[in-house]
């Protein structure tokens, strides 16, 4: 009987596991997959962060030119020599104080500015599509395709897809400015005075989250975040030579736009923006009606548009913004399938670990009491 049972056993215990050999090896060849959803969010989330880390980059090494460029578009400069006079403020307290003036918040504000401008518009595209059944904004790939016609795109779809990438850069934007724009017056100002100057103001919390001179801020970022997001990947898909379109392309056609249209337009706001800042350091209040008026009354349109000032903004935006739409749409797809494997891997990995944790507290054949039940019965 001793024999019988012994026999029984070896027999269960092959069988065990010859069975967790057969279900390990389906395991490895047949990787896990993710859905459509999960996918989604890590990419949105891996385009976010590496977009935010490309502003941090790009902003930090910019400061001189960004210094230059705030000088410009404010009320501290005027008459000839615009350019000069501002180069000379950005200086005046060292060839390294443009670097002096940035904070750890403004190197968190940068990394959220861009990575939040990236997760919002990418979010609010989707949200959008998905509601009003439209497709989201051409991304990577599909700007070097040709333009296929859809006879199932009727006039309501066209105008529906226009009407949502209309509205999207103003929801993505809006979160933008509510994370950066503290942080840029306080670059503007300095910490100290920036400082002293929310003493002064007593602002309530969300206005105080939000900083002063929110609106131009926030305007000049629907302005800029049409233009990286929306106008040049469009434009350069739908209308864009078919043979002549390629990574360098690309980049020359974003920077060209962003140069001579977005900051065209941008620049009036980013003039609002300093002139608001000026007038609130010295009236503690801000009203934007007598902001424009006292600037149209000095300075006509100069005060919100010249070559210098568009040239300023370029030098501080350009570099970063301009080059944004190549780096979103050529190279942050280079990362996409390595990220979504890591992913994979590391569900796959849960899945193991949790699979040997239930093993190890319920053994199925292997456990103590089949075993004993199985003795019992030969006993009999």
């Amino acid at each position: 009987m001793d024999k019988n049972t012994n026999a029984l056993q070896r027999q269960m215990t092959e069988r065990g596991h010859s069975t967790l050999q057969h279900r390990d090896s389906n395991l490895a060849a047949d990787p896990i997959e993710l859905s459509h959803s999960t996918a989604e969010s890590i990419l949105v989330a891996y385009r976010s962060a590496g977009i935010g880390i490309f502003g941090v980059v790009m902003r930090y090494a910019g400061m001189p030119l960004e210094k230059i460029a705030l000088y410009m578009n404010s009320s501290q400069v005027s008459g000839k020599g615009q350019f000069a006079q501002a180069t000379r403020l950005a200086f005046k307290d060292g060839f390294l104080a443009p670097y002096k003036v940035v904070g750890p918040s403004s190197m968190v504000a940068w990394f959220l500015q861009y990575g939040v401008m990236g997760l919002a518009f990418q979010t609010v595209d989707q949200a959008l599509s998905k509601a009003m059944g439209v497709k989201p904004v051409y991304y990577g790939e599909q700007l070097m395709e040709p333009p296929m016609e859809n006879k199932e795109e009727t006039f309501s779809y066209k105008m529906k897809f226009a009407a949502k990438i209309f509205v999207a850069p103003f929801f993505s934007a809006a979160i933008e400015s509510q994370l950066s724009n503290r942080a840029e017056v306080q670059r503007y100002f300095g910490i100290k005075k920036f400082a002293q100057l929310e003493t002064r103001l007593a602002l309530n919390p969300i206005a105080r989250a939000a900083g002063p001179a929110f609106l131009p801020n926030a305007m000049r970022n629907v302005i800029m975040t049409q233009t990286s997001f929306v106008l040049i990947p469009v434009t350069y898909k739908l209308y864009f030579p078919q043979e002549q379109k390629n990574a360098s392309t690309l980049f020359w056609y974003g920077l060209s736009l962003n140069v001579f249209v977005g900051n065209v337009f941008a620049i009036t706001q980013q003039a609002l923006w300093g002139r608001t800042l000026d007038y609130v350091a010295k009236h503690g209040n801000i009203h934007y009606g007598k902001i424009v008026r006292e600037g149209l009354k000095a300075e006509g349109m100069s005060a919100f548009i010249t070559v210098p000032r568009w040239f300023s903004r370029v030098l501080m935006n350009a570099p970063c913004q301009g080059v944004l739409p190549w780096f979103y749409n050529e190279i942050l797809p280079l990362g996409e399938e390595p990220v979504l494997s890591a992913a994979k891997s590391a569900l796959y990995s849960n899945i193991m670990e949790e699979t040997t944790r239930v093993q190890s507290s319920k053994p199925g054949l292997l456990n103590a009491s089949n075993t004993h039940c199985a003795d019992s019965r030969l006993s009999r």
